[in-house]
């Protein structure tokens, strides 16, 4: 292929060569899609319906959930029909839109974990400045600021990216649409618009990096201050679901992206992408529920709700009376 305007689709990494794996992959992929949207639906809804987690952060929780359902509903499906349809292309026009959007949401959720880290400093280190700090508004704005830099970001990748002229072929070392995958189709060895965009990507991630590390250095010295262990308790059992996700986060995707090329391999770069894209969205709904009892108890006072509920219109009285009016 002499350049890009010659491509008209891609070719994406499959998994296994043999039929009896590319359906072991589909179902395995498929119980981890169904997990991400049970555990991330059921946080959405029981945060949206229990005003009593009307608050900062569960306001920057549900966004964090919204984000996870984005980016694994952008990559799984598509892999997922691959396996099961023994077809790995994806058109050009799809895979700019994946791109984008899986960096979109991967940028954004960068930047709310970010956000929820300071809003546990406040939490625990100026309490009486919380209400002030982290209102409505200023949640709302902070969120909204997280979203619009994934978007830019986003943005100035995928413009850039799909600017350079392909001719190394079509076949995409990764299971979905990756920017260094795309690069190494480039007529160049290197852009110096992408390189600077990259440059400017990393000192985003340390930036935001160091942000959260300084907020949790402040965090437990302001536990360890704290009299009784009960409270020291408490305090903690806030943080550490929070600190466990960002770990999770931030150790698979900075090990993918910044790793040595030397230890580069396809296996490799397809499990790495895998952990950084795949699970994270899945186990954050369980990281959360787990050590937070006010959301466990919500999410139990909700599903008897919603069942009773449900067969109370399922009802002959209840179906007559919606039949009259």
């Amino acid at each position: 292929m002499s350049n890009s305007s010659s491509i008209t689709q891609f070719l994406l990494l499959a998994f296994a060569d043999t039929r009896e794996l590319q359906l072991l992959h589909f179902w395995l992929f498929l119980g981890i899609y169904l997990a991400a949207l049970l555990g991330n639906g059921i946080i959405i809804t029981t945060i949206a319906c229990d005003h009593h987690l009307h608050t900062p952060m569960y306001f920057f929780l549900l966004s964090l959930s919204i984000l996870d359902l984005g980016s694994i509903s952008t990559t799984v499906p598509k892999s997922m029909a691959s396996s099961l349809w023994d077809n790995r292309a994806i058109s050009y026009s799809g895979c700019v839109a994946q791109l984008f959007v899986f960096i979109f949401f991967i940028g954004a959720e960068y930047c709310l974990l970010t956000i929820m880290s300071y809003d546990r400093y406040v939490a625990i280190c100026k309490p009486l400045h919380y209400g002030t700090l982290l209102g409505s508004r200023a949640c709302v704005h902070m969120a909204a600021a997280a979203w619009g830099a994934g978007f830019l970001n986003a943005l100035m990748h995928t413009a850039n990216t799909f600017s350079l002229p392909l001719c190394q072929g079509n076949a995409v070392e990764q299971f979905f649409c990756e920017i260094p995958h795309i690069l190494k189709l480039s007529c160049s060895q290197s852009d110096l618009r992408e390189v600077w965009l990259l440059d400017v990507s990393v000192c985003l991630f340390f930036g935001c990096f160091v942000f959260i590390v300084v907020s949790y250095v402040q965090i437990f010295r302001a536990v360890l201050r704290i009299p009784s262990e009960q409270g020291r308790h408490k305090a903690f059992s806030t943080c550490l679901p929070h600190l466990a996700v960002v770990s999770l986060f931030y150790s698979t995707a900075g090990f993918a992206y910044l790793k040595p090329p030397s230890i580069s391999s396809p296996s490799r770069d397809l499990v790495m992408s895998v952990l950084y894209s795949v699970l994270p969205p899945a186990l954050n709904p369980l990281i959360y529920s787990l050590r937070n009892q006010q959301l466990k108890d919500a999410v139990w006072k909700l599903i008897p709700g919603c069942f009773s509920e449900a067969m109370s219109c399922s009802s002959p009285s209840a179906l007559q009376l919606s039949c009259n009016s």
